[in-house]
């Protein structure tokens, strides 16, 4: 990034193994990168030692906030984040770093170059991109799941599920109080109202390490199918009518 600044958000539950390598590595970069920026962290109903951890990197680290909720799954989580956040861009970021922060420089140059879009999808099918130990079944189950998304929601987007996004201001705000997905999901809604309300949306490549203990199971890829539809059905009852797209300037 150059001179506007960046909110990160990243949901979590019950993320101890992680979350302390990912506040180190992402705030070592974001130091790197812009001088305006903090890290939301939006814990989603944890009962591990993943809030304590948080609250001690607070105390030395005031650029990092803590926002608490019960249990309501991810795209609630994102939720919350993305509304209390206060930057110019704003980016969702799994706390497994399946995508490496010293990577994300995709991200913050698209954002800085010239015909920047409103939203910014990290993509494990755009050019430059590589997939790094994932199972066969997964990469498949993924593919068809795309093909679902793009056949009733999001046709011309390949991946929609890779955890790493980034939205100007103008396109959270407008976007993310219509969120009605809760679940994994809930990226297939967000950028279907994007483009219903006429942001534009880039995918990029990036290169994404599949991590052993991926909560990816298939009881939520099948309700994340379910979802898809819901989506298309309650577009064809008006639910999203009042999505539109504000002034883009920030």
């Amino acid at each position: 990034m150059s001179a506007r600044s960046l909110s990160v958000v990243v949901p979590v539950l019950n993320e101890q193994s992680y979350i302390d390598e990912f506040l180190e590595r992402v705030s070592r970069v974001l130091r790197s990168r812009t001088a305006s920026w903090e890290i939301i962290v939006v814990d989603d109903g944890s009962v591990d030692g993943t809030v304590s951890q948080v609250q001690r990197w607070i105390q030395r680290e005031p650029r990092i906030q803590l926002v608490r909720q019960p249990h309501r799954g991810k795209g609630a989580a994102i939720h919350r984040g993305m509304l209390t956040a206060c930057g110019d861009w704003r980016m969702m970021a799994d706390a497994d770093l399946a995508v490496a922060p010293e990577n994300w420089s995709v991200f913050f140059d698209t954002a800085n170059g010239p015909h920047a879009p409103d939203v910014i999808i990290g993509s494990r099918e755009a050019p430059g991109s590589r997939r790094i130990g994932e199972p066969l079944a997964r990469h498949l189950i993924g593919r068809a799941f795309n093909a679902v998304v793009q056949l009733l929601a999001v046709p011309g987007v390949n991946d929609t599920q890779c955890g790493f996004k980034m939205l100007r201001a103008a396109a959270a705000r407008a976007l993310i109080p219509h969120l009605t997905i809760e679940g994994f999901a809930f990226d297939v809604e967000l950028l279907f109202l994007a483009r219903l309300a006429g942001f534009t949306v880039r995918e990029v490549g990036v290169v994404w390490v599949c991590r052993r203990d991926s909560r990816v199971r298939l009881t939520r890829g099948a309700a994340a199918f379910a979802d898809v539809g819901r989506i298309r059905l309650r577009k064809i009852g008006g639910r999203y009518r009042h999505v539109l797209a504000p002034s883009k300037q920030l």
